[in-house]
């Protein structure tokens, strides 16, 4: 799997795969997070034109999509019915979709975003009980519930994984055991 930024090329076949896992959500139960519409297509020009949204790609050919942005996300300030696992700098993946054609593009897109960033954020609608198992599968920690800029509630995930993702070691900063593992192997 090879994954790269997102080119304005992309864009119409990125529109697609968002089209198709829309599909997917309304079939899974999942209706109401994405809509008809969203993810917008501003948002998903703004991600391009700020370089944090990425392709997979299989055989040269796309088959996933998902941004990940470094820094505070405005809608993770505030969170209920819980707390953050800490209040160090992060990174946020959004919008992971895949066209249905290759299996594995969470770890994948994991993989890739803690060799980024060692903090990372994710928050998931109570309906999408696939990234729920998801997130479980991979460890992230349930910390509470956030509001997107909408209102509606989501179900916000923090996992904490080991500054250089081949170094299993984890720094006396974050926290120790197999939530905080993000190591290969792991997954």
């Amino acid at each position: 799997m090879t994954i790269r930024k997102t080119t304005w090329e992309d864009f119409p076949e990125i529109q697609q795969i968002y089209a198709y896992a829309r599909e997917q959500m309304r079939q899974n139960g999942n209706p109401l997070q994405w809509g008809d519409d969203r993810p917008s297509a501003a948002a998903l020009s703004q991600d391009i034109q700020a370089e944090a949204s990425y392709v997979m790609e299989e055989g040269g050919r796309i088959c996933g999509v998902f941004s990940f942005i470094m820094g505070d996300d405005p809608t993770y300030a505030r969170i209920e019915q819980g707390h953050w696992l800490n209040e160090a700098p992060y990174g946020t993946i959004h919008r992971l979709a895949g066209n249905g054609t290759v299996r594995g593009l969470f770890g994948s897109c994991l993989a890739f975003c803690a060799s980024l960033h060692p903090n990372i954020r994710i928050d998931t609608h109570a309906d999408n009980l696939i990234m729920q198992h998801l997130l479980e599968k991979h460890r992230f920690v349930k910390c509470g519930i956030i509001h997107v800029e909408d209102g509606s509630p989501r179900i916000a995930c923090q996992r904490i994984c080991p500054k250089n993702a081949a170094n299993s070691a984890v720094s006396t900063d974050m926290p120790s055991g197999p939530e905080a593992c993000c190591a290969p192997g792991c997954f």
